[in-house]
């Protein structure tokens, strides 16, 4: 299973390969006990599922580390690399935007 060229992946693999959850696991039950928002082509919908996919221009919002985390795919990546490779998977959106 190869994401080199897909242009989707599953929103908790993507979540543990931009380093917000130390496991995929630990993604996965988030996304399905807290659920996480998902904003494409300006409509968002709350989603419970894993395996929504999620690709590169979505905006996604949830709970971390008592804040509000929200930011913007810019690339699914291939693998979970090194903190500054995560780093160039996503942009931090400001809240007030």
């Amino acid at each position: 299973m190869s994401d080199s060229t897909g242009e989707e992946v599953r929103v908790d693999i993507w979540l543990w390969r931009a380093r917000f959850f130390k496991t995929r696991a630990l993604a996965t039950d988030y996304v399905s006990r807290k659920g996480i928002r998902i904003t494409r082509n300006g409509q968002t919908r709350k989603t419970g599922k894993a395996g929504q996919r999620v690709s590169a221009g979505d905006v996604l919002t949830f709970y971390k580390a008592k804040a509000i985390e929200t930011v913007e795919v810019l690339q699914v990546g291939e693998r979970r690399g090194p903190s500054a490779e995560a780093q160039t998977l996503y942009r931090r959106v400001d809240a007030s935007a």
